[in-house]
């Protein structure tokens, strides 16, 4: 009788949470902790297929730009290299942030978002930031520029995640709850918009009004914000004659008045993908990426698989950042359903940051959106964001890691 009922007792437990418990049918009271069973494989996985994919891509877009007399001493493997080396760096930083228990975390949420607050003023410093087309986004560090915007994203994730556990109130006194959040997210806003760079703002303003809808906040508050929010970028886009010409030469990029400016990396855009058709016309086929396409190697990464992978590849690579992004939320109920707020809502945070910005990046890429200097996360060039992504990841598998030590008995 006694193992009957141990057995109902676990299988109702196991009902309720996201993950089976005991091992086979029975349920021990005792106190010490059951072995771990590791952590999330396909998502590794995913993410290792995305990152070498991207590699090969990245030497597929860049192998050519020696020929440009822009980049007549590069080698024909400088891109590949540096990515490479970023990829190191990245991964070896992972690692030592899979180490970090969600809890510390927790506790440097604050001081991260403060130091992303301050690297983003030192970028605006001149001799410090580093100025590229036009745009003050990087700050040289010897053999490669670290893009504070990155690390912004990340620490507003947690910083906002921290905030709405520190502030659950938010339903009963809004504005007082909310206010202090939205003025940290408003200062970034400026310093990113002063860069410019406005798609990382858009990135954050949509990273913290998710995090927030997630905490609890009232719906009719939530779009009232939302309403702000929409109202405010599209002012910035009025008062903004540039910025004005960059939605007319989206609307219309084959316009003579855009096609040899606004719109000319769009329509090239256009024209790889299109001669992808299917199949795409082989890995190194590429036309496009022959100096027609700027920016192939970062921000228009997707238009090169279109073109030499065809529909089948951009279908491939949506689901990939489909399946990714579903199951950084899917980690964040889970913490959430053991009781786990901020670690739930820093794992459902950095699922809006990847799904967000890889839709903007492919609707820019398939003329879908305006153009905005947003990269393909795990997959484009830029040792910052792989940087960030792939900590971001680890932090992502850390909370799945602790979410099992708590399935099977044991403690984090």
């Amino acid at each position: 009788m006694k193992g009957w009922f141990s057995s109902k007792f676990a299988a109702a437990n196991s009902a309720a949470l996201p993950v089976r418990l005991g091992g086979r049918g029975s349920f021990s009271t005792q106190t010490r902790a059951a072995q771990v069973k590791g952590f999330d494989q396909p998502l590794v996985w995913v993410t290792v297929t995305l990152l070498l994919w991207g590699l090969v891509m990245v030497y597929s877009a860049s192998i050519a730009m020696p020929d440009n007399p822009r980049f007549a001493n590069y080698a024909h493997s400088h891109f590949l290299l540096r990515h490479v080396m970023s990829i190191g760096v990245a991964f070896v930083a992972a690692l030592l942030a899979f180490q970090v228990p969600v809890q510390t975390w927790e506790k440097v949420a604050p001081w991260l978002f403060i130091a992303s607050l301050v690297l983003l003023v030192a970028v605006l410093i001149p001799f410090i930031g580093k100025g590229v087309n036009g745009a003050r986004r990087w700050i040289a560090l010897g053999v490669l520029n670290f893009q504070p915007s990155e690390l912004a994203k990340f620490a507003v994730v947690l910083y906002a995640a921290d905030y709405m556990v520190r502030k659950m109130e938010v339903k009963e006194r809004f504005f007082r709850a909310v206010m202090p959040m939205g003025i940290a997210v408003a200062v970034i806003g400026l310093l990113l918009l002063a860069e410019p760079d406005m798609g990382a703002f858009m990135v954050i303003a949509v990273i913290a009004m998710g995090i927030l809808f997630l905490g609890g906040v009232n719906a009719r508050m939530f779009f009232l914000i939302a309403a702000i929010l929409v109202v405010a970028f599209s002012l910035m886009i009025a008062l903004s004659p540039w910025r004005r010409e960059r939605i007319f030469a989206y609307l219309n990029p084959w316009d003579e008045a855009y096609s040899m400016g606004k719109g000319y990396q769009l329509s090239h855009s256009l024209i790889a993908i299109g001669r992808g058709e299917i199949f795409g016309v082989g890995l190194g086929g590429s036309v496009e990426k022959l100096h027609w396409l700027p920016e192939a190697h970062t921000d228009f990464l997707l238009a090169v698989i279109g073109e030499e992978f065809g529909l089948v590849g951009v279908v491939l690579v949506i689901g990939l950042f489909l399946w990714l992004t579903r199951r950084l939320m899917h980690i964040g109920r889970q913490a959430i359903a053991l009781d786990r707020v901020f670690a739930g809502l820093v794992a459902q945070g950095l699922g809006i940051w990847m799904g967000f910005q890889s839709f903007i990046n492919m609707g820019v890429n398939l003329g879908a959106l305006p153009t905005k200097g947003l990269t393909l996360p795990l997959m484009s060039y830029g040792g910052s964001a792989i940087l960030v992504n792939l900590v971001a990841i680890a932090v992502v598998l850390r909370i799945d890691y602790e979410n099992r030590q708590l399935m099977h008995g044991g403690r984090v």
